[in-house]
């Protein structure tokens, strides 16, 4: 049965669901858009392409449709062919089942997703051969996003570059290349994006868990942020070098050695752990105590408090202000201001938990702040994370 989405009528939506005939809409056009041009001519599409988090999949409808409000632009989505068939198994343990949606007239950045294909384009082409080649010649590595012609999207894959789906050992050195990602629509047509939100394939990162020494798995969150701010940082620093040859900034510099950190919410400890392995002094804060073990760290001050009730006069000047609390993302963001205000602080990573329906209207203030960036982590669930660090400004997506 064919539905459709609820917009404003100005805002044409082909929304495609479970129904067969309805999978292949959003294919039809964009076929069509690439049948209109030579065998191996690239057609830029005007929108933007997202993966949406898996299970959270509504949220990325909520705000494409807030923010397409009043525009022009369409919008169609797309949901693999596998679903429903019982002889394809996708291997790929980031992939459950495949959706894209591709919408026009999106001027600021989304933030439920996965992955957004930030220039998406179509392009047709006769053999497997050529549509490696088509790849190729524009960049080197590419992650595959399956969506239909599987078996041929292999045949495809295995002449390009090989993408390791292997756990990273933390901590993890980010490439500094680009990471695309591509699709078949059908036989003869790629979709494609040479540059996407995330320097991870897919937008998917797995480390290789410690099942012994954390005390809970907020640890590989962490992980995940520190993994970002460290290819972000070296982005900067490479560009930075490109105008101006110097030493890079020392405020710039990621949690380390001697760096102050005060860690919200921090109980059991996930986040105060991996601090302390990167040897900063860190003021670990919450109603409810730490790990025993991590109680005895030496470098490691407990304080029996709640966090937003103290102020950062009271803590002093701190390198980092990190934040895992379980609360209303309003009152995260007053505390924020308030360090900000203060100047004692001009680092954070924070994480922005929903509760209930996304705020939307704090999820954009939080953005607005200089130096932000908010991402969804593979480790985050219902929730984002804010990072803010001077080198963030100029990096922009890769």
């Amino acid at each position: 049965m064919q539905k459709t989405l609820a917009l404003p009528s100005v805002f044409l939506c082909p929304t495609v669901f479970a129904d067969t005939k309805e999978k292949t809409i959003m294919m039809i056009d964009l076929c069509k858009i690439a049948a209109a041009k030579p065998y191996g001519s690239v057609c830029k599409l005007a929108g933007k392409a997202w993966i949406p988090v898996k299970g959270f999949e509504s949220h990325l409808d909520d705000e494409l449709a807030l923010q397409a409000y009043g525009s022009s632009g369409c919008m169609w989505r797309f949901s693999s062919a596998s679903e429903g068939h019982s002889d394809f198994k996708l291997n790929d343990s980031t992939v459950q089942s495949s959706k894209l949606v591709y919408c026009e007239g999106i001027e600021r950045e989304v933030f439920w997703k996965q992955l957004c294909w930030e220039e998406p384009f179509v392009v047709r082409f006769r053999s497997i051969g050529e549509a490696a080649e088509l790849l190729r010649a524009i960049q080197r590595n590419w992650a595959h996003y399956p969506l239909n012609c599987f078996r041929r999207a292999e045949l495809i894959g295995a002449k390009l570059p090989y993408i390791s789906k292997k756990e990273k050992a933390f901590p993890y050195t980010v490439p500094l290349v680009g990471m695309g990602v591509w699709s078949l629509l059908d036989e003869h047509t790629l979709l494609a994006s040479a540059k996407t939100s995330s320097p991870f394939p897919l937008g998917v990162i797995r480390f290789t868990e410690d099942h012994q020494n954390p005390p809970s798995r907020a640890y590989l969150k962490l992980w995940e942020a520190l993994t970002l701010l460290d290819f972000y940082y070296r982005c900067a620093a490479a560009q930075r070098e490109k105008t101006v040859p110097s030493v890079i900034p020392v405020e710039w510099g990621l949690p380390q050695r001697d760096s102050h950190c005060v860690d919200a919410g921090a109980c059991p400890g996930g986040w105060t752990w991996v601090l302390n392995n990167l040897g900063a002094e860190i003021t670990a804060i919450d109603r409810s105590p730490l790990a025993d073990f991590l109680m005895r760290e030496p470098r490691i001050t407990f304080m029996q408090h709640d966090a937003f009730t103290l102020t950062p006069e009271s803590l002093g000047k701190q390198d980092w202000v990190c934040s895992d609390v379980i609360c209303y993302p309003p009152r995260l963001l007053e505390w924020i201001e308030r360090w900000r205000a203060s100047g004692l602080c001009s680092k954070f990573i924070c994480t922005i938990k929903m509760q209930g329906a996304p705020d939307f209207d704090t999820i954009r203030r939080f953005a607005e702040i200089p130096h932000s960036k908010i991402v969804h982590l593979t480790a985050n669930k219902h929730e984002l994370t804010w990072l803010c660090t001077p080198f963030i400004d100029g990096v922009g997506n890769v």
